[in-house]
């Protein structure tokens, strides 16, 4: 786990090209726009594509955000169970997944995204059009937002001098 003042979270999808690199970077450039110190990184939960950069559609809509993407696509590991605080799913069938392979030493929360705000899955935009990438990305906004106010109301993170 990270250090006592900095949380670590990891963002979970399947192949982790579309939903979770862009979690990962809505909520870097969130927690950065809020002074909130905390170190994120993305997953996916199959090894489809290990080693990709995320979909373009994913980079365009975070582009046209004005939020920096930079990421190299990497499977889950059992290690992150115990390197992250939290590892966020983005939608149920991987919420499962997790909770499957999560070795019993498990330090990490483990649910969805969404646990802090309205329950609900990221949809996988990858077979749809640009407007199931900007429903991600409002999600991404939206759930991010709830987990930062989560972890500054609950006294977990720590303002960073920026």
């Amino acid at each position: 786990m990270s250090s006592s003042t900095q949380k670590s979270v990891l963002v979970v999808c399947l192949g982790n090209i579309c939903r979770s690199p862009m979690g990962q970077a809505v909520l870097t450039h969130v927690a950065k726009e809020r002074g909130i110190d905390i170190h994120v990184e993305s997953a996916g939960t199959a090894g489809y594509h290990v080693g990709d950069e995320p979909d373009e559609r994913t980079v365009a809509t975070c582009q046209r955000h004005g939020v920096k993407i930079n990421s190299l696509a990497q499977q889950v590991e059992r290690s992150h169970f115990k390197r992250f605080d939290y590892i966020l799913a983005s939608d149920r069938s991987n919420l499962s997944t997790l909770e499957r392979v999560k070795p019993a030493d498990s330090t990490a929360i483990v649910c969805l995204f969404s646990n802090w705000s309205d329950g609900l899955p990221i949809q996988d935009p990858y077979y749809g059009g640009m407007d199931g990438f900007e429903k991600c990305f409002t999600q991404c906004e939206k759930y991010s937002n709830a987990l930062l106010d989560h972890i500054t109301s609950s006294g977990e993170g720590s303002k960073s001098a920026l």
